[in-house]
């Protein structure tokens, strides 16, 4: 009797596909190791090499104008030299720019590779408020901008106490209301109360305003009332559906 064949076809296949299966594996294991090197060595170059530094040489300030320390936000901005820019703080560096007198808002922008764009919104002053010897610069919202022993040119001056907070508000929203034009021609402003607001132009004619509401229809009549009739000493639009000249 002859003895049966042993067919090794069955176990030659079993053991290709357990070859494969071991291959793929691995080619599954060295591509993830592959990605994490690839990962790794772009985390670092983007967070701790100088590829992506800061360098204060790129640092840019906009718009500060004539009441905001540039230098000073220059300072805060390039304080930081050397960090690579996806590390760089830029919620801390704004909250202490806008720390800063005169700084109303600000912009900061990472400017890739190497730069910052720092963009300043300036507060800006509509009136003088004498504050003891000196006088206090403050814009619409009653914010001091800066301080100095004479008005700048152009500014008017308030005669409200500085303590005066409805009075002196009142007084300042009519002026941030006032064209540029007619702006630039007051020279005083007084309110005795927040429905007391008056100012004396540059050629000596007062306007009476009351208080700082239908502000755009009391604009309105003064420019109207000034073109129709010249000589008026006395303009009183605290009831501005019922102006009087006088």
């Amino acid at each position: 009797m002859v003895p049966p064949r042993v067919s090794t076809a069955m176990a030659d296949r079993l053991a290709e596909r357990t070859a494969m299966r071991r291959h793929r594996t691995w080619r599954r294991v060295l591509a993830w190791l592959l990605a994490l090197v690839l990962v790794g060595g772009l985390a670092w170059v983007a967070l701790w090499s100088p590829v992506l530094a800061l360098e204060k040489t790129d640092v840019t300030v906009s718009g500060s104008g004539r009441y905001v320390d540039e230098a000073r936000v220059r300072e805060i901005a390039e304080a930081p030299d050397g960090t690579p820019l996806p590390r760089l703080d830029t919620v801390a560096m704004r909250e202490e720019v806008l720390g800063l007198r005169g700084v109303k808002d600000v912009r900061i922008a990472r400017a890739w590779p190497h730069g910052l764009a720092v963009e300043i919104t300036p507060r800006v002053p509509v009136a003088a408020v004498p504050d003891g010897d000196r006088l206090a610069l403050l814009d619409s919202s009653g914010v001091r901008v800066a301080t100095r022993d004479a008005a700048p040119k152009g500014l008017a001056q308030v005669d409200v106490p500085l303590d005066d907070a409805l009075a002196l508000q009142a007084a300042l929203h009519v002026l941030a209301a006032l064209p540029a034009k007619l702006a630039g021609q007051v020279e005083h402003v007084s309110a005795d109360t927040q429905d007391a607001v008056e100012t004396v132009l540059e050629d000596g004619t007062t306007v009476r305003w009351g208080g700082s509401s239908d502000l755009p229809l009391k604009v309105e009549a003064v420019r109207t009332l000034r073109k129709l009739d010249e000589g008026a000493r006395t303009i009183d639009v605290s009831s501005p559906e019922l102006p009087v000249t006088r």
